[in-house]
């Protein structure tokens, strides 16, 4: 399925689809969102992408391989959950840093959390889409 139409616009809608997965991401700890609708959306982008232009080309947009973003980004989430400790609070408290960035809002931990889950959904998803469609 790689017509010249398809090919055109998965190069255009890539950085849309992953602009906007972004902005999801980031209205997720305010409104309905979050890593996981965010990193299902920049998944569907490459996905896409691949499907156009083949996987090889994905692949190296890509530079690493999906499967490393998994543990880093539960790193990071297990990091945000395990933070408020060192204040004495309970695992998965919220912290809030005390005033807004101007494009992204209150920064806290569920921030870093949201971002955690939103690298491991990428890794999960592009992981076993590349390795059916390697082994088709």
């Amino acid at each position: 399925m790689k017509t010249l139409i398809l090919r055109t616009a998965s190069n255009y809608l890539l950085p849309l689809l992953l602009l906007f997965s972004v902005f999801i991401l980031l209205r997720g700890h305010y409104l309905p969102g979050g890593g996981f609708i965010g990193g299902l959306i920049a998944s569907i982008a490459f996905v896409l992408h691949a499907f156009a232009n083949g996987l090889e080309n994905t692949k190296s947009l890509l530079r690493t391989h999906p499967g490393f973003l998994m543990p880093v980004g539960l790193t990071l989430a297990v990091i945000s959950g395990l933070a408020p400790g060192i204040f004495g609070l309970p695992f998965m408290t919220g912290l809030w840093y005390d005033e807004a960035i101007p494009v992204i809002g209150m920064i806290g931990s569920a921030l870093f959390f949201d971002i955690g889950v939103y690298l491991v959904v990428i890794g999960v998803t592009l992981t076993i889409i590349f390795t059916i469609s390697e082994s088709a």
